[in-house]
């Protein structure tokens, strides 16, 4: 480890340190707790994830008042978007992570607005860079990902109306309407191709412990995708013959582009979340819209050319009734 690197980690674990006595000798003790909460979960000085009793106690801030849960949000965004350290940052999105899958629902109440609409939450990190070194750069990276796969839970979660970590029963979208399934089915999509866009150029991160978590985490929401994905795929593929021709070429764009992620994904997951079953059922549900859609293009083509014929007789019928007189006016025969 270089002189430069180590000045660094002794220079945010002193912040850190003051951080701590500052929030200890604060008047305003709520927001003071969690704060203290926040900081020993996302400490300088190491690449690795915060501890199982630390995110438990990040975890607790939210079986409290929603005044507390509020500050623990605030807190955690707060210390996310004032660092410059990838590893702090890290594990401020880590932390996130786990109040999206296991905190109560005021904190998870606290994340569920939309990305976009700029609250509190609002994760868009994409000009984060740490430029310490050639590996913290690459660290940067990975920061930037995992926000942007952090926003894409929470835009899945908006569209689903329920965490991904808490599925819908199976018979409750039988009622759904088919430009409902599709647009779920849209936004399960868009998850995929995220993920597949991980920094393949630094892979070998994945030997720290940090970033194996993160993986980890983010391979736990792939497959929770891949569920819900079957369930509408499913659904959609029994409703085929009522499909109008416009709601099966949406279908076949999604399965088209959720194909597409396939390989790009397996470069981060490699055998994980294989799910043979999945790609068996897109694959079939593929080859059969194809053939539905050339069906209703041939048809649609069948229908033009005997509309055609029809005028054409009409045409020939009405000549042979009537002449046109030099008034300019038809007359018959």
């Amino acid at each position: 480890m270089g002189y430069h690197k180590r000045l660094r980690i002794v220079s945010g674990i002193l912040k850190d340190k003051g951080s701590l006595i500052k929030t200890t000798l604060s008047t305003k003790r709520h927001k003071a707790s969690a704060r203290r909460v926040i900081l020993r979960a996302t400490t300088h000085g190491s690449s690795v994830p915060p501890s199982d009793h630390r995110i438990a106690a990040v975890i607790g801030l939210g079986h409290g008042s929603r005044f507390t849960a509020c500050t623990c949000i605030q807190a955690v965004m707060d210390r996310l978007h004032r660092t410059k350290d990838s590893s702090v940052a890290l594990k401020c999105l880590c932390t996130i992570h786990n109040i999206i899958n296991k905190g109560s629902f005021i904190l998870k109440d606290q994340l569920a607005i939309y990305p976009s609409s700029g609250g509190r939450n609002f994760l868009n990190l994409s000009t984060f860079r740490d430029g310490s070194d050639s590996e913290t750069r690459e660290m940067s990276a990975w920061v930037r990902w995992y926000a942007g796969i952090l926003e894409q839970n929470l835009m899945v979660s908006r569209v689903l109306g329920y965490h991904l970590n808490s599925p819908r029963s199976k018979n409750e979208i039988i009622g759904f309407l088919n430009s409902d399934l599709l647009k779920e089915l849209d936004v399960l999509v868009n998850f995929a191709d995220y993920l597949g866009h991980v920094p393949a150029d630094s892979l070998y991160l994945q030997r720290k412990s940090l970033v194996h978590e993160i993986v980890r985490l983010v391979s736990e929401d792939y497959r929770s995708v891949q569920r819900e994905t079957f369930v509408r795929v499913t659904e959609l593929g029994t409703r085929m013959v009522s499909l109008s021709w416009s709601e099966c070429t949406e279908f076949l764009s999604c399965i088209d582009r959720f194909e597409g992620c396939k390989e790009r994904i397996a470069v981060l997951l490699v055998n994980r979340n294989r799910n043979d079953d999945l790609w068996g059922l897109i694959k079939e549900t593929k080859a059969n819209l194809v053939a539905a859609i050339e069906k209703n293009e041939n048809e649609g083509k069948m229908v033009v050319v005997a509309t055609a014929d029809n005028e054409s007789n009409k045409l020939t019928q009405f000549s042979q009734l009537f002449r046109l007189a030099p008034s300019g006016r038809w007359v018959e025969f």
